[in-house]
C-alpha cells in the first residue's frame, strides 16, 4: 500500500526542518521525503497549502469506558480523536471500575484495537481504585502496555503515599502524572474563587488549592528522580513553580488545555455547565501567564482533558453538574486561533507541544517524519475558517462552551499507519 502526499509543507519537531516536500509512505512506514517525488502506483493526496505533520497526540483523554459508557466509549472517542487530527492518544483510569490493573489495562487496548481509529495508550490509576490508600500493581500494568501512571481526577492525597509511588514509577522509567488538588482548599467550589464568584454566588476553588500540590510534587521529584508531568496547569503560580523546578534540573514537565489558555472565569457568567472544569478557569492574568509559559517552553505539551458528559448530567444546576468539557475536536482550531495566528506560538512549536513532546514524555515511537518511523500523519489547513457545531461531534459528548464560534484551522486529513482514516472531516 502505497499514499504520496504531494505539495505540502511539512513541520518535523524532531529536526527542527520546515519546508515545501512530499512524503511517500510504503507499507505504514514513512519511506521518503523529497521535492517532486512520484510513485506511479500509489495513491495521492494533495496537500498544497497546507501543513503535514507528524500525527497529533493528546495525552490526557478521558473515554470513560468500560463503565460510563453513556458518557463515551472507546469507539466513540476515537473517532472524535480522527476527526480532531489527533492519531495517538492516552486514557486516563478513572473509568469503571477503575483502570488499576492489568487486566483493565488489556481490555482498553483490545476495544482500542477494534475500533482501528487511533492508537490509544491506557494510562494505570497510581493507587488501587484511585482511593488513594494503597498503591496500584504498576509493574503488572507496565507490563500490559500502560504508558504512565495517575489518578486523574482524585489527587494523592498523602505526600507519603506519592513518594513511594514515584520510587516505583522512577524503577520503572515511567511518568507519574499529577492532579494537583489540595481537597481541603477546594473544598466543595465550582469555579475560580475571586470576584466573579462572589458576584455569582458560587463557591470558589482558590489558585493556591493547585499550587500548593504543584509545589508538592515538584519537591517530591526532586527527592525521588521520578520523572513527573503536572496536568491542566491553570495558575500563574503553577507556572512559576514549573519554571523555576525546570531551571534547577528537576524532571517536571506541564501541559495546558485549549480552555486554559482561551477561556477566562467571566465564560461562566450565564452559569452554562460546559465552563464548570477542574482545574477551573482563571483569570485572565492567569490565562496571560499561560500563554507566557507556553511561549518560553516551561509548557511543553497541549492536551485537551477531553471530558465527555450526557446532556442530562450537564442540563442541571451550576453546582450539581460535574466537571469537564470535550476537546479532541476544537482543540487545533483553539491552537491555530489562540496562539498560531496571534504569534505566541510558531506552527512549529505549536506542533511540537501536540507531537513529539508527548510522545517523549510518554515515551512513545511517535511524534516524527524520519523516513522509516511509523506512518502517522496530520495535515492541517492553517487557513480554513470553521464554526463550531456540537452537532457534528463524533464524541458522544456535546458539552463546549465554543458552540458557535468561528475558529482558523482544521485538521483536513488523519492518516494511522498509511491509511487514510479521517479525510475533510469525514471518518473512513
Amino acid at each position: 500500500m502505497k499514499l504520496l502526499i504531494k505539495g505540502g509543507t511539512l513541520i518535523d519537531p524532531a529536526t527542527g526542518k520546515v519546508g515545501e516536500l512530499d512524503l511517500l509512505v510504503i507499507d505504514g512506514r514513512i519511506a521518503k521525503t523529497g521535492v517532486n517525488l512520484s510513485a506511479g502506483d500509489a495513491e495521492v493526496l494533495d496537500a498544497a497549502g497546507k501543513l503535514v505533520t507528524p500525527g497529533l497526540i493528546d495525552m490526557h483523554v478521558h473515554l470513560r469506558e468500560p463503565g460510563f459508557e453513556a458518557k463515551e466509549t472507546i469507539f466513540s472517542g476515537s473517532c472524535a480523536a480522527a476527526r480532531g487530527g489527533f492519531t495517538s492518544i492516552a486514557c486516563m483510569p478513572n473509568t469503571n471500575p477503575v483502570a488499576d490493573c492489568a487486566a483493565i489495562i488489556s481490555y482498553i487496548r483490545g476495544r482500542a484495537r477494534k475500533a482501528g481509529k487511533v492508537n490509544v495508550y491506557p494510562i494505570g490509576a497510581i493507587t488501587s481504585g484511585s482511593k488513594g490508600a494503597e498503591l496500584a500493581e504498576m509493574g503488572d500494568m507496565q507490563e500490559a502496555g500502560a504508558v504512565a501512571f495517575s489518578d486523574d481526577g482524585q489527587p494523592v492525597i498523602s505526600a507519603g503515599l506519592m513518594r513511594r509511588a514515584m520510587q516505583y514509577a522512577g524503577m520503572l522509567n515511567m511518568t507519574i502524572i499529577s492532579h494537583c488538588e489540595d481537597k481541603s482548599l477546594a473544598s466543595g467550589g465550582v469555579m475560580h474563587e475571586g470576584y466573579l464568584s462572589t458576584v455569582l454566588g458560587l463557591p470558589g476553588i482558590p489558585a493556591c488549592a493547585e499550587e500548593v500540590m504543584v509545589a508538592r510534587d515538584i519537591l517530591l521529584a526532586e527527592e525521588t528522580g521520578c520523572p513527573v508531568h503536572i496536568a491542566h496547569v491553570s495558575t500563574a503560580g503553577s507556572v512559576r513553580l514549573v519554571r523555576e523546578a525546570r531551571a534547577r534540573g528537576i524532571r517536571v514537565t506541564a501541559e495546558v488545555t485549549p480552555h486554559h489558555f482561551t477561556l477566562t472565569d467571566e465564560a461562566v457568567t450565564g452559569y452554562n455547565t460546559s465552563t464548570k472544569v477542574n482545574p477551573p478557569l482563571r483569570t485572565g492574568a492567569d490565562v496571560a501567564a499561560v500563554r507566557q509559559g507556553l511561549a518560553d517552553g516551561t509548557i511543553s505539551v497541549i492536551a485537551t482533558d477531553h471530558a465527555p458528559h450526557t446532556i442530562e448530567e450537564k442540563d442541571v444546576e451550576y453546582g450539581l453538574a460535574p466537571f469537564g468539557m470535550v476537546g479532541l475536536e476544537t482543540a487545533v482550531g483553539l491552537v491555530w486561533t489562540e496562539l498560531v495566528a496571534t504569534g505566541i506560538l510558531t506552527p512549529l512549536e505549536a506542533v511540537a507541544k501536540l507531537t513529539l513532546n508527548p510522545a517523549t514524555i510518554l515515551g512513545l515511537p511517535k511524534g516524527e517524519l524520519a523516513v522509516g518511523a511509523d506512518a502517522d500523519i496530520t495535515i492541517i489547513d492553517p487557513a480554513a475558517t470553521w464554526t463550531v457545531d456540537p452537532e457534528q461531534f463524533a464524541s458522544k459528548g456535546r458539552n463546549t462552551p465554543f458552540a458557535g464560534r468561528v475558529l482558523q484551522g482544521l485538521p483536513y486529513a488523519t492518516i494511522l499507519g498509511g491509511r487514510i482514516v479521517m479525510r475533510e472531516g469525514a471518518l473512513a
